[in-house]
């Protein structure tokens, strides 16, 4: 089915409103990365609130499994579960591997497999991603996808030469590589909320 098909056949009026889900976990992510790094909470706080924030992923996903606008194939329902699971995996093996790095003592081979907790779901996302390019029939469908993975990953390469550069003037704290995952996925996710959005402003056209 062409776009135009689509937007023909689309609701304008989604009653699952993943937009909805997805838009209050990151602005629970934004909210916690402020109280972060202004210190108004501390390390273990702060990543519980995180963590909490990403459940927010499970009623999310479950919402684009069941919308019109957001999933209309096999491959896409199985793509945003398998986001969630890894993304909710990645989550925790951080969280675990922060904590046993900061109250624990480990040599540097046992702290690599440590390191493996966070890497691992790391590893899925991208495999996940790229199943989901490869079985999606819908040359519209993977388009989309492609597109909204590229708005992610030129937000990491925006946010991380920006942020290296006040960093490198001393402008602002270090910040850890591993952040380049929740940026990309910010990202990601704002850009499939304004296709939506932007389908379903065509649609009512």
């Amino acid at each position: 089915m062409n776009r135009a098909g689509r937007l023909r056949d689309e609701s304008p009026r989604d009653p699952a409103r993943p937009g909805l889900w997805l838009g209050l976990m990151m602005g629970c992510i934004g909210i916690v990365a402020g109280l972060r790094f202004s210190g108004a909470v501390g390390a273990p706080v702060g990543f519980i609130l995180l963590a909490l924030s990403f459940t927010l992923l499970i009623p999310a996903t479950r919402a684009m499994n069941r919308s019109r606008n957001c999933t209309t194939s096999t491959a896409g329902r199985r793509y945003n579960t398998g986001i969630m699971v890894a993304s909710l995996a990645y989550v925790a093996g951080l969280g675990i591997a922060v904590r046993i790095h900061d109250q624990m003592t480990l040599s540097p081979s046992v702290m690599f497999f440590v390191a493996l907790l966070p890497t691992i779901p790391t590893l899925a996302v991208i495999y996940v991603m790229g199943r989901y390019v490869v079985e999606e029939q819908d040359e519209y469908l993977r388009h989309r996808a492609i597109q909204a993975s590229l708005i992610g990953l030129g937000a990491v390469l925006a946010v991380g030469s920006f942020w290296g550069f006040l960093e490198t003037f001393e402008l602002v704290p270090h910040v850890p590589g591993w952040w380049t995952v929740p940026v990309y996925a910010m990202g990601m996710g704002l850009a499939q909320c304004w296709m939506s959005l932007r389908n379903r402003a065509d649609g009512e056209s």
